[in-house]
């Protein structure tokens, strides 16, 4: 059986509160045997890679820029692919469900294309949008996210 793949989404810079979220979220998935997958930079994505990496997970960062030293230091794979704004298809293709902690305007293309594509959107804190299931904690976006979906 496949093993799970979790994207975490959320702003680059985030308060201490997103940040310790994202952190739990990430750690959760790890040890529920999922793999990260985030856009591999700071703030909620690197949180969430960090708190993976204490769960002993696998994180992936799909990185807008050609570098892939542009990683934040907790990302196990790190996938340049110079193509900016442009990666969020790739960080939602490539997930099973999706984890919004907070975000700005890149998260809001992401949840977009997500819910277009028909993908689960759990949201702590975000966007106030139709389609996105609420959560309060990290426990229970994590549970929901890794419930089977249609």
């Amino acid at each position: 059986m496949k093993k799970k793949i979790i994207a975490v989404i959320g702003a680059g810079n985030a308060d201490g509160h997103l940040l310790a979220v994202a952190e739990e979220v990430g750690r959760l998935i790890a040890l529920n045997g999922a793999i990260l997958v985030c856009g591999g930079l700071g703030g909620v994505m690197e949180a969430a890679a960090k708190g993976a990496k204490s769960g002993g997970g696998l994180t992936v960062g799909i990185l807008p820029g050609f570098e892939k030293g542009d990683a934040n230091p907790h990302i196990d794979v790190p996938i340049a692919t110079g193509l900016r704004e442009g990666r969020n298809v790739l960080i939602v293709r490539s997930s099973d469900a999706l984890i919004a902690v907070g975000g700005e305007y890149g998260t809001l293309s992401e949840i977009a294309l997500s819910l277009k594509t028909g993908k689960t959107v759990i949201g702590i804190g975000t966007w106030d949008i139709k389609g996105i299931i609420r959560a309060t904690s990290a426990e229970e976006a994590v549970k929901k996210a890794l419930e089977p979906h249609h």
